[in-house]
């Protein structure tokens, strides 16, 4: 080989060289949401502690948010390995601040959401996590539950759906998940009570269940303040 033939062998295997080595280093940053065939689980961060502030989730010491989880805000599902544990939830702002780990064995295909709730302030920062998926509602239903995640909450919630109560929504406790109920395709106003009080303390007054979908109405707040993290609820849609 000549001396020019071998120089410009060297010149292009340094070219993919360099341009393989650039993939490598760039997938061990920050990871995003992927692509479904890849990620196979869909998770939910609902940030509904009002001095947490912006946080950020990782799996496996990895990045996989884009967007910082702020008090009452809500992303929506994105998708993320089923086998890489485990998952922090850091300060999106103090970089190295570790609020909490969890360790769950997620299963492939399924739906979760975490919910964070509590306060930094009095040392209650705490996390519940449901699992959104894995039922049928029977043919013309769609199916509703209640999560109870107000910690002045705790002597349990009941919900109205267009004014009746089943036991399936009596006395919620928090931290606690109601089963599914399953009511008729069609258009109702849900209302959140104390249990044992006739005092609505929230209501939805038009929240549509469609058939074969399941839906979520979760509390959060505090039933003893006036301002951003007073008791409220909120209707998400799990499938």
């Amino acid at each position: 080989m000549t001396p020019v033939k071998r120089n410009l062998l060297i010149w292009v295997l340094c070219i993919f060289g360099g341009g393989w080595l650039t993939t490598a280093l760039t997938s061990c940053g920050k990871a995003t949401t992927g692509s479904p065939q890849l990620l196979n689980i869909q998770y939910h961060v609902l940030n509904l502690s009002p001095d947490l502030l912006p946080v950020d989730l990782f799996v496996d010491i990895r990045q996989v948010n884009t967007t910082p989880y702020y008090f009452a805000v809500d992303q929506g599902y994105f998708y993320v390995p089923s086998i890489d544990t485990p998952y922090q939830i850091r300060s999106a702002i103090n970089t190295g601040t570790t609020w909490f780990q969890r360790d769950d064995i997620l299963k492939s295909g399924a739906k979760y959401t975490l919910y964070i709730v509590g306060a930094v302030a009095d040392n209650s920062l705490t996390s519940v996590l449901t699992v959104d998926t894995g039922f049928s509602p029977p043919a013309g239903t769609g199916g509703l539950r209640l999560v109870n995640v107000s910690p002045t909450a705790t002597g349990g919630l009941d919900l109205y759906a267009n004014g009746t109560r089943t036991k399936d929504f009596t006395n919620v406790p928090f931290k606690q998940v109601s089963v599914y109920d399953y009511l008729p395709a069609g258009n109702y106003d849900l209302q959140v009570d104390a249990t044992g009080t006739t005092t609505i303390l929230s209501e939805q007054p038009s929240v549509t269940i469609q058939n074969g979908r399941l839906y979520t109405i979760y509390a959060y707040g505090y039933t003893s303040r006036a301002d951003s993290a007073a008791f409220a609820t909120q209707v998400t849609t799990n499938q």
